[in-house]
């Protein structure tokens, strides 16, 4: 009979213990409880080791280490109608000192608040922000855009008792818009081709004319040494030089010249009569 009792206390003892971990708030609160003056039945906050009654109340935990959820695509329509695809990732983690606000009003785990508050806040941030914004307003303010909706999300989920750590969206414009800013991309890389292609062109055309320059300019000097070269020597050709130099050259023969006639004449016979 003592064994049979020690067994049930044992057992009693078992499922009425439970631990909650250092990464983890426990909350405990009674199951069928209708004092309004309870807090909705809960008795409060807990961590590690905790008794209860497990007939009457019960321990629920909340994780309080930073939890990252990364969300499908949201369709979000911007000032001018033009519809934007947001991928948002969120980073957050359960204020502690509101674990028991949070478990009162929703009563439900952290996946399921993931996938219902949390995501209804994320679209309504995106929604309320996308309409102070023109698609073209806001594919050049991005970054902006992506600060207006993380500070609107704080608001919202710092209220419920969520701290928001990292917010980052991955947005993707209609393909329109994309295609109109690939041309105008486009369009702007061949201007800025073409301008450096003139730039080249006119750089090498500088060269060319003051190669061309340089090379006349030598000519010039070349034709001013020569003319100089020219003037000095004419100079120096005086009668005596050139008498000199003819005397120098002649072979001693009287010249023959050709007669109107055809005939050869002999200058010295000439000379002689």
């Amino acid at each position: 009979m003592k064994k049979l009792l020690y067994l049930i206390v044992c057992i009693f003892t078992f499922i009425s213990c439970t631990t909650v971990d250092s990464g983890d708030i426990g909350i405990k609160f009674h199951k069928w409880s209708t004092d309004e003056k309870s807090y909705g039945g809960v008795e409060g906050t807990c961590k590690g080791w905790v008794f209860y009654n497990p007939f009457t109340t019960k321990v629920f935990t909340y994780p309080t280490y930073l939890q990252r959820k990364s969300y499908d695509a949201f369709s979000v329509n911007a000032k001018d109608a033009s519809v934007f695809k947001m991928d948002p990732t969120i980073a957050y983690r359960i204020d502690t000192d509101k674990a028991c606000d949070i478990f009162v009003k929703y009563r439900v785990g952290v996946r399921d608040l993931e996938e219902g508050y949390i995501r209804t806040c994320i679209y309504e941030a995106y929604r309320t922000c996308g309409n102070a914004y023109t698609s073209d307003s806001l594919m050049s303010n991005r970054a902006q855009f992506e600060s207006d909706v993380r500070n609107r999300l704080n608001k919202s989920l710092r209220k419920e008792g969520f701290i928001v750590e990292e917010f980052t969206s991955q947005i993707t414009p209609p393909t329109s818009l994309a295609d109109a800013i690939d041309a105008k991309n486009q369009a702007i890389q061949q201007s800025l081709k073409a301008e450096n292609e003139v730039k080249k062109a006119e750089a090498e055309a500088k060269i060319k004319i003051a190669k061309a320059k340089g090379e006349a300019e030598s000519l010039r000097i070349q034709a001013d040494g020569e003319a100089y070269y020219n003037r000095t020597i004419a100079q120096s050709l005086t009668d005596n030089l050139i008498k000199q130099d003819f005397i120098e050259k002649w072979d001693g023969k009287v010249p023959v010249v050709l007669g109107s006639n055809g005939n050869i004449l002999d200058l010295s016979k000439m000379t002689q009569k």
